[in-house]
């Protein structure tokens, strides 16, 4: 074992999920936004070519986000799992990404008040409360009725029956990033005076466990026993200098979803960069690091997964220290072999950044390019240099790889 595998040892340790599943590493391959489903939300060619070439690239991997329903959607060429119509392509799907022995978790998500393409294809979106919004467009909210609500969390429970049968190994719940679960909890959004509104921390919480709730049955009645159940979750809402919910408010939400849902992992995410570095702003913990007050809280009971902006080896050990596994995500899509070069010893190989010669092998699809660059320069998930080199790449008119999409 060469001395650049003994120093990322830590990395490469195998990792036992509560139900029974073993990791090979402590990485996992974290959702990514690749624009490469149909308009109508089917899964294509390109997407399961980019998801076959990371087949290797983390023990864990999950997709990217999968509307429940028309008026949850927020990518343009995002993949559904809203109607049996769409189990085949996601069963291709499923089988690209488990070729190699990975784990293929499929995430559930509904965007409420911010489902962009909902709003553009129907002029409507739906959300905890009545707002009026100024972005994309000037717009209103319409407010959820209980039949509404209802309806939703059906949908995440039909959503995962058809994750199961399309040969996915998990599903995951995702509560974070103003998702529709966490509008709920926020009470920057949640301005309701029914037994879902923000007057306390059981009635903020019940739409999300009412969601996990229905997940949990439809997994009991219906899946095989490793089956995965994930959460990906912002541990503190913040708004400039406003806090809308606490670090232990979220971590009290959670162990509310505990007590009807057999999570088997916690992957903390938000807006921003170095996210594994956010230290809490609200008075209780303030200045600690958000993921060690997480991680403490949770430690022995639910395994923590750290994510934003993590890119290299050395970050990667800096963010284990207060987490259980790794999540990466942009890394990947130009670095696919960043988990092989390390297993090799060959921390030095790894290299983020992208010519036009790389592009064939590395299968990004041609429309990633419409919101990943965005994404990208928001988190600084990669460095500037091949930031920059993608952005040229997909700029040059020249680059045949590109004239189909432009």
């Amino acid at each position: 074992m060469s001395d650049s595998n003994d120093q990322y040892q830590d990395l490469l340790e195998p990792f036992r999920l509560a139900n029974g599943v073993q990791l090979a590493n402590r990485f996992t391959l974290n959702p990514i936004t690749t624009n490469a489903s149909t308009r109508e939300g089917f899964v294509t060619e390109e997407e399961t070519a980019y998801a076959a070439r990371r087949s290797k690239s983390a023990p864990l991997q999950v997709t990217t986000a999968a509307y429940i329903e028309d008026y949850g959607q927020l990518f343009k060429y995002g993949p559904s799992v809203r109607d049996d119509a769409f189990i085949p392509g996601l069963s291709q799907l499923a089988q690209a990404m488990k070729k190699d022995g990975a784990k293929a978790i499929l995430q559930l998500v509904h965007n409420g008040r911010f489902a962009k393409i909902a709003l553009q294809d129907y002029g409507a979106v739906y959300g905890p409360s009545s707002l009026h919004l100024h972005t994309p467009i000037e717009h209103d909210v319409i407010p959820m009725s209980k039949r509404k609500i209802n309806h939703v969390i059906d949908q995440y429970a039909q959503a995962t029956r058809r994750a199961i049968e399309a040969g996915f190994d998990g599903v995951e719940i995702s509560n974070a990033q103003r998702l529709l679960p966490q509008q709920f909890f926020s009470p920057f959004s949640n301005q309701r005076s029914d037994e879902y509104g923000p007057q306390n921390l059981d009635n903020r919480s019940r739409f999300g466990v009412e969601v996990s709730q229905a997940i949990q049955k439809v997994i009991d009645d219906l899946a095989p026993q490793d089956f995965i159940l994930g959460f990906r979750g912002t541990p503190e809402e913040t708004r400039g200098s406003q806090v809308g919910y606490t670090v232990d408010e979220f971590n009290g939400y959670v162990d509310r979803l505990l007590e009807v849902a057999d999570l088997h992992y916690y992957a903390i995410a938000s807006w921003g960069k170095h996210i594994y570095l956010n230290k809490v702003r609200a008075k209780d913990h303030q200045g600690q690091l958000v993921n060690k007050v997480v991680y403490d809280h949770f430690k022995g009971r639910l395994p923590i997964i750290a994510t934003g902006s993590i890119n290299s080896p050395d970050k990667a050990r800096q963010a284990l220290k207060h987490a259980d596994l790794v999540g990466m995500s942009s890394a990947f899509v130009t670095e696919p072999d960043f988990v092989l070069k390390l297993q090799e010893g060959r921390a030095q190989d790894i290299d983020l950044g992208v010519k036009a010669q790389d592009l064939a092998d590395l299968a990004i699809p041609k429309g990633a390019f419409q919101d990943i660059m965005e994404l990208m320069d928001i988190g600084e998930s990669i460095p500037q240099e091949g930031r920059d080199q993608l952005r040229d790449l997909a700029d040059q008119d020249s680059t045949s790889y590109f004239k189909e999409f432009k």
